[in-house]
């Protein structure tokens, strides 16, 4: 179990994705600790650097235009603005910013030139740099890489038969397309879904396949659990248990043993108990800061409250990870 391999069949993904729930957890916690220490979770933050506007029609997102919803819409933010909140969560204990913009597509134009300067100040923090800006080209992603940017987060939501009933705007292929621009620019891939809009588990095991036979496995994957937005189609869907989160995140270790795998959207809805085991399951990642982008998230001094309870420590930048940027000089 312990091999890293990128030929797993569904019948092999779903045989653990279905074990009993306690002998899953026990055989994740036990890969895990092969791979990882199991004392420490990296603490990530995530900031909207321009919200609102977007011409998709993402099903579960607040930041669609053709959604009416209570956004706060906002153009790209100043710089300046970015490396103070970069700072803030830097000397708040986080040692990942995460970048997003409502954007379909990265466009050649002033404002990414601003983000490419946004990457250039958090790299100089000594921070992982990490954007999630929609599709971008091989050469938009060398541009990032060479700004400084340490990893590109571009999640394939759900398996490829499910996606449909998700986006229309964009089909399956064109998130793959991405994620093979992010490689190819030697950029630590970061991609994972959602649960809870409606899929079968015959989808979240679809969607582990997807993820577990790239040419490499993603450095990070993000587990989220849907955060249902008054105003979108998902909006009355419930909150899905934290059985089908563990179950997720235990089964992601176990056939992605060296990922991070990133406990997401939906935490605000957990309990101290109910994150402990998603921790043990093989979760090493949190966002920190009271948003993630625009739906609620725990609020800081829980989280640190949280970690003295499960004695956890932070997990520090670059520990561990194959592509490692320096920061920059000046």
């Amino acid at each position: 179990m312990s091999s890293i391999r990128n030929n797993w069949t569904k019948e092999e993904i779903a045989s653990i994705y279905n074990k009993p729930i306690l002998s899953l957890i026990y055989e994740a916690a036990s890969i895990h600790r092969q791979f990882h220490d199991p004392q420490e979770v990296q603490v990530c933050t995530l900031l909207s650097v321009k919200t609102g506007g977007c011409p998709e029609d993402c099903a579960y997102c607040p930041q669609a235009a053709r959604y009416h919803t209570d956004i706060e819409v906002h153009k790209l933010l100043p710089v300046e603005e970015v490396l103070k909140n970069a700072q803030k969560a830097r000397d708040a204990g986080s040692t990942r910013f995460c970048m997003g913009a409502a954007w379909r597509e990265v466009r050649d134009n002033k404002d990414f030139d601003a983000i490419l300067e946004m990457v250039k100040g958090v790299n100089q923090l000594g921070m992982e740099v990490c954007c999630t800006l929609g599709m971008l080209t091989e050469h938009q992603a060398t541009k990032l890489k060479e700004a400084g940017l340490y990893a590109y987060n571009h999640n394939i939501d759900t398996s490829e038969e499910h996606y449909k009933e998700i986006i229309s705007t964009r089909n399956f292929n064109d998130r793959l397309e991405t994620l093979q621009h992010v490689r190819k620019a030697k950029l630590s891939v970061c991609s994972g879904g959602i649960i809870g809009m409606g899929e079968s588990d015959e989808d979240r095991i679809g969607m582990l396949l997807t993820l577990v036979n790239q040419p490499e496995h993603p450095e990070s994957v993000p587990v989220n659990a849907l955060v249902p937005v008054e105003g979108t189609p998902l909006e009355h869907h419930k909150r899905v248990s934290v059985w089908e989160m563990i179950r997720m995140i235990a089964t992601a270790r176990l056939i992605m043993p060296r990922a991070m795998v990133r406990l997401s959207a939906g935490r605000i809805n957990m309990n101290t108990e109910e994150q402990a085991l998603c921790f043990l399951a093989g979760a090493n990642s949190i966002f920190a800061g009271e948003k993630l982008l625009t739906t609620p998230n725990p609020e800081e001094d829980k989280d640190k409250e949280m970690f003295q309870t499960l004695n956890l420590k932070p997990r520090k930048a670059f520990k561990g990870n194959k592509i490692k940027i320096e920061p920059l000089a000046g």
